[in-house]
């Protein structure tokens, strides 16, 4: 199977792409590589590349493609507040218009990451693919939004598949400081403090990024009945857990650092727990190999061995925010985050 992956250059895909292979997939990545100059540790594996910006796709470059895995999007909403229409244009009309190319190139499967975030403001409640959305951020909205546009679009040659992926963590090539597991770890071992913005209370579903490969993979290999138009929570029920839960756990692993809270923390509207039943049913195969407790010591161990200081956390390599603002500010993105040179 020849397998297309939008954003193989980014968190997830640097991991995703060496599994697949792995696995014996045909792998071409598309990616406009906006974190190019920040790689952290070893360079990601490379592949055959379409280096272009996800929103120009179309079914030319579909040509010869059996499955689009479609991980392109941005990944926390402060990028979207450079330009308000980014967050639409990339995650909900790139996205869209990307199921729309594999209609017209003949390409019969698309894996699209989704989202538990989706669930948003849901309380004590443990929710199931069948949970009312209640999206708070920009970013979740646009998941809602691709997903109902997309799953009308299913025929009988058209199979999209929504993985609603739970709070992702783990080291990659392109490493993400501002999810919740890796920016604790990270805080702790180069400020000696775990900072927490909330209250500690709000309830976040876990997964690594090799289980959310593992599962795209699982996807990938099911019969099309299985998939076709399928939507399924992608994690463990035994990895929900709160925030002052995974707090602790970084005090038991970060030699010597305090728990602070930040002043006038409260609890975090976002607080939603999740089943996570139906993927085993769905896929038999699958099982999560990471708990978070193990990403926390993954994250400190390639910390620690990478050498990671303070300046190297906030600094403009691996800070996404203040990467592309660099970008910008020296004429080689525009607002729009296409490249200029």
């Amino acid at each position: 199977m020849r397998v297309l992956v939008t954003g193989h250059r980014g968190y997830i895909g640097t991991v995703m792409v060496p599994m697949l292979l792995d696995e014996g997939f045909d792998v071409v990545g598309l990616d406009t590589d906006l974190y190019r100059y920040c790689t952290y540790g070893d360079a990601p594996r490379d592949v055959e590349t379409i280096l272009k910006d996800v929103r120009d796709i179309n079914a030319a470059d579909l040509d010869g493609v059996d499955a689009v895995v479609h991980l392109a999007a941005l990944s926390n909403d402060p990028l979207g507040n450079i330009n308000p229409d980014l967050t639409y244009d990339i995650n909900h009309h790139a996205s869209v218009n990307t199921a729309k190319a594999c209609i017209e190139a003949g390409v019969s499967r698309y894996v699209f990451a989704s989202s538990c975030s989706m669930y948003g403001k849901a309380g004590e409640d443990v929710l199931d693919e069948t949970a009312q959305f209640n999206p708070v951020t920009a970013y979740a909205k646009s998941k809602v939004n691709v997903e109902h546009e997309v799953a009308a679009m299913a025929s009988d040659d058209f199979s999209p598949t929504f993985m609603r992926n739970a709070t992702a963590y783990g080291v990659s090539p392109r490493i993400r400081f501002d999810l919740v597991i890796n920016n604790l770890v990270a805080w702790a071992m180069t400020t000696g403090k775990i900072f927490m913005k909330s209250d500690g209370t709000p309830w976040r579903p876990l997964v690594h990024i090799e289980d959310i490969s593992q599962a795209v993979i699982c996807a990938l290999k099911a019969p099309r009945e299985t998939v076709h138009n399928l939507a399924v929570n992608v994690g463990d029920n035994g990895e929900n857990y709160q925030m002052r839960e995974l707090a602790q756990m970084v005090k038991e692993t970060v030699p010597g650092c305090e728990l602070e809270y930040a002043e006038g923390a409260s609890a975090d509207e976002r607080s939603y727990r999740v089943n996570f039943d139906k993927i085993q049913r769905v896929f038999p195969d699958f099982k999560t190999r990471w708990t978070a407790r193990q990403g926390v010591e993954q994250c400190y161990d390639s910390y620690k061995a990478f050498g990671l200081d303070r300046d190297d956390y906030e600094g403009i390599k691996f800070k996404r925010i203040a990467h592309i603002k660099h970008l910008i500010a020296e004429g080689q993105l525009d607002t729009n985050l296409r490249w200029q040179r």
